[in-house]
């Protein structure tokens, strides 16, 4: 059975086309001013790169922000259970997901079928999210992959008093002018993000394994920030910012 999964993010649309415990194809496509442009765009896409037609896919699943504007035929399910289901069937020992995306961040715990048992998700500000970094990577004039990079390598990193975008903009511009490294700011950044994180895994109840989901799972200073503050290892599956829609592809094939 071929059955596609699409994700509309804030940031990006991810599609991912199944058959029978094998992927297709996937891709990631920015989603900008028109999501369901952006969902028209990733099923075709998907559907080309398998050498398909759009009428060979058999039951669809959409997810995401945006997945109520999706313009063909499609079930609608959260991303939390959608993340849950991609994570689990890439790392099965996993009983918490942590998916930082572009607007929101997320903790999800997860039974050994992949349901969810317990979520928290930070979705009233951009603390903690993919769209702070980049805020605040734009302040420093630093590239994002660069930025990401730097994250890891501060030797003391800065303590930030807030987290709210428009003061911790401040308080970094300040430490800039005192001197501080570059390096231990951007390190201060990830650690202030990923303290944030923490609290939203105290409330659902953290339990190990973990795996890290969503575009800042490509971050190597928010998962090395992350790691060391829950004091346990963090997987990464091989397509991290896919999950979602490779859960709703799962999720379709069940229904």
């Amino acid at each position: 059975m071929i059955t596609l999964g699409v994700d509309l993010g804030s940031r990006t649309t991810k599609a991912v086309l199944r058959s029978d415990g094998e992927i297709l194809a996937r891709r990631i496509l920015m989603t900008g001013w028109a999501p369901a442009g952006a969902a028209m765009s990733a099923r075709a896409a998907v559907v080309a790169d398998a050498g398909l037609a759009p009428d060979d896919v058999e039951a669809t699943v959409a997810t995401g922000y945006g997945r109520v504007t999706v313009p063909f035929p499609a079930k609608t399910v959260t991303e939390i259970t959608c993340h849950a289901a991609g994570a689990a069937s890439v790392l099965p020992r996993v009983r918490t997901v942590i998916d930082v995306g572009g607007q929101d961040s997320k903790v999800i715990r997860i039974d050994r079928f992949g349901l969810v048992s317990d979520f928290a998700m930070n979705d009233r500000c951009a603390a903690g999210t993919g769209r702070f970094l980049e805020f605040m990577a734009q302040s420093l004039e630093v590239e994002i992959g660069a930025f990401a990079l730097l994250g890891a390598k501060g030797r003391e990193p800065a303590d930030l008093s807030s987290i709210c975008t428009v003061f911790a903009e401040s308080e970094v511009l300040s430490l800039v002018a005192e001197g501080a490294e570059v390096s231990d700011i951007v390190a201060g950044i990830h650690r202030a993000i990923s303290r944030r994180i923490v609290t939203l895994a105290q409330g659902v109840g953290l339990v190990p394994p973990v795996a890290m989901t969503g575009g800042g799972a490509l971050n190597p200073g928010l998962r090395h920030h992350l790691a060391q503050l829950l004091g346990t290892e963090i997987l990464i599956p091989p397509h991290p910012q896919t999950m979602g829609a490779e859960g709703a592809a799962i999720i379709a094939g069940r229904e």
